[in-house]
């Protein structure tokens, strides 16, 4: 018998490139959502689609009193929101999903 695996569902795959530019904007960002002692629940989940909806790319903070390990965090997310892993700076992630809903002016262009 073998046993099925899905893969994540998370967004698509980033070349070496498109990280470095989205890199460079995320520098500057505030993190807007943050992970608490409450760990991975789908309160943080759904706030990370929205806040991706709105920006697309986003800054996560990882609070101390966090039970989840920060690849766990970053996997989890990615894969709920269907987001792309950009970088992981200590208790940060990085993460970036395209929304073609913005307006053109607010879209990230990516190379």
């Amino acid at each position: 018998m073998t046993k099925e695996t899905t893969a994540p569902k998370a967004g698509p795959i980033l070349n070496s490139k498109q990280k470095k530019f989205l890199k460079g904007l995320g520098h500057s960002l505030s993190p807007v959502v943050s992970v608490g002692k409450d760990g991975l629940e789908k309160k943080i989940a759904t706030a990370t689609n929205l806040e991706l909806a709105r920006h697309e790319l986003i800054k996560i903070k990882i609070g101390k009193s966090s039970s989840a390990s920060k690849q766990e965090t970053a996997d989890y997310l990615s894969e709920k929101s269907g987001g792309s892993l950009v970088q992981i700076i200590g208790k940060t992630i990085l993460l970036y999903k395209k929304n073609p809903k913005l307006d053109k002016d607010k879209q990230i262009k990516i190379p």
